[in-house]
């Protein structure tokens, strides 16, 4: 018998038994002669008492030691995976060795613990600006720019750090309401729109103030040219200015073009300008940079853009099958609006998301069947996945709340 003192336990086991094993640690154990090898595989040998002794887990062990008493590993749902997968690697056994239904569930268990690792190291990530205030040290201006830092991008560090995201957030929301008040007719005077370009100009100064005391206190310049949030604040900040130069550019060629020339070149320029003032609508997404539900749920979104493509996948799939079939049993029907399958399109759309505008709908009694067939399946597919959603998108909050406030 070989002794085997694993942890304080001694366990004992016949050489021939271990032999038959003679890839794992225990089995070259037993095989060797050469008492230098055999010190090599071990922790340490106590001569008085002929044992092997290793510093490993004995709970763990025991489950080897059936092993090679049995020749089936036994894979229990209390252990943690990685641990066990460690030592059953240091003692030399696969995981082949066991049971085909508990290593399904034991892989299973492992990749749900991986699944569960990697979220949280990407909310750690998502945090990661918060406890990054190191990244000045020795670096030239590093105190007044870990000032600066702590100012604008961790409002959990001092009350003008609070005081500059709350008014972040209220420039955000002056902006959107300034852009909507002026599409309203009545705003449309000159005192209207010099009040809405006043407002317009204070949000962009503010803006831009943002924007470059960020980009002082940013310690690496090419990270922060990356990071998303920094995207967003350049986008909230650039139809300003390129509204202003435009318009320059308007007043330049007044002078030097011919007057059909210039009504063509106003068109043209209005049109660009209306679509560089509708950029102002992503300031809004400003918002997520002080809100913690928005961040949660844009996390939401990424971890689960695989369930939301099969989502979507499957309402494709619906409205192409749906209106195949409405098309089929209306389309002989006088003045119908499923001339064709892509006329009927809106209408399995619009159906299958249980909206249901009844602008089009079918007049036959077939047609009603697949109307109502068309809705059922709506009802079920837009279900399916609302309480992954919801679930994952709490979870994640609360993470993200928590990591938060132990900041």
């Amino acid at each position: 018998l070989l002794n085997i003192n694993v942890g304080g336990k001694l366990f004992q086991i016949a050489y021939k038994v271990l032999a038959q094993y003679p890839i794992t640690r225990l089995g070259k154990l037993a095989l060797y002669t050469d008492p230098v090898k055999r010190l090599q595989l071990c922790d340490d040998y106590l001569v008085q008492k002929n044992e092997y002794f290793f510093d490993r887990d004995p709970s763990i062990f025991h489950y080897i030691f059936h092993f090679y008493r049995s020749g089936v590993l036994w894979v229990m749902d209390e252990m943690c995976p990685s641990n066990f997968v460690e030592e059953i690697e240091y003692w030399g056994i696969h995981l082949k060795y066991s049971q085909r239904c508990c290593r399904i569930l034991f892989e299973e268990k492992q990749d749900e613990l991986s699944e569960y690792l990697k979220i949280e190291k990407e909310l750690e990530a998502e945090l990661e600006p918060l406890n990054s205030g190191k990244q000045f040290d020795g670096k030239f201006l590093g105190g007044f720019r870990k000032m600066i830092w702590n100012l604008i991008e961790n409002p959990y560090s001092s009350v003008p750090a609070k005081i500059i995201a709350v008014m972040s957030s209220f420039f955000v929301l002056i902006s959107i309401v300034g852009m909507t008040l002026s599409t309203v007719e009545e705003m449309k005077n000159k005192t209207g729109k010099m009040w809405m370009e006043q407002m317009e100009m204070i949000c962009a100064i503010f803006f831009t103030s943002e924007y470059l005391m960020r980009v002082i206190s940013s310690s690496s310049f090419k990270n922060f040219l990356r990071a998303a949030f920094n995207a967003i604040d350049l986008v909230a900040i650039l139809p300003f200015y390129i509204q202003i130069l435009f318009e320059n550019l308007d007043e330049g060629d007044m002078h030097y073009h011919e007057e059909l020339h210039k009504v063509e070149n106003v068109s043209k320029l209005g049109k660009v300008l209306k679509l560089i003032k509708l950029m102002r609508i992503f300031r809004i997404l400003k918002l997520a940079r002080h809100s913690t539900g928005l961040r949660a749920f844009s996390f939401t979104m990424r971890q689960c853009y695989q369930q939301v493509c099969c989502l979507l996948l499957f309402i494709a799939m619906g409205v192409f099958t749906f209106s195949a079939l409405i098309h089929s049993v209306e389309h002989d029907v006088p003045g119908t609006d499923f001339t064709s399958i892509p006329y009927a399109w809106w209408w399995a759309a619009v159906s299958l998301s249980t909206v249901g505008y009844g602008d089009t709908v079918p007049d036959t009694i077939l047609g009603r069947i697949v109307a109502f067939v068309c809705i059922s399946f709506g009802i079920i597919l837009n279900g399916m996945p609302i309480s992954i959603l919801y679930n994952k998108f709490s979870d994640y909050y609360a993470k993200l709340k928590a990591h938060e406030i132990s900041q």
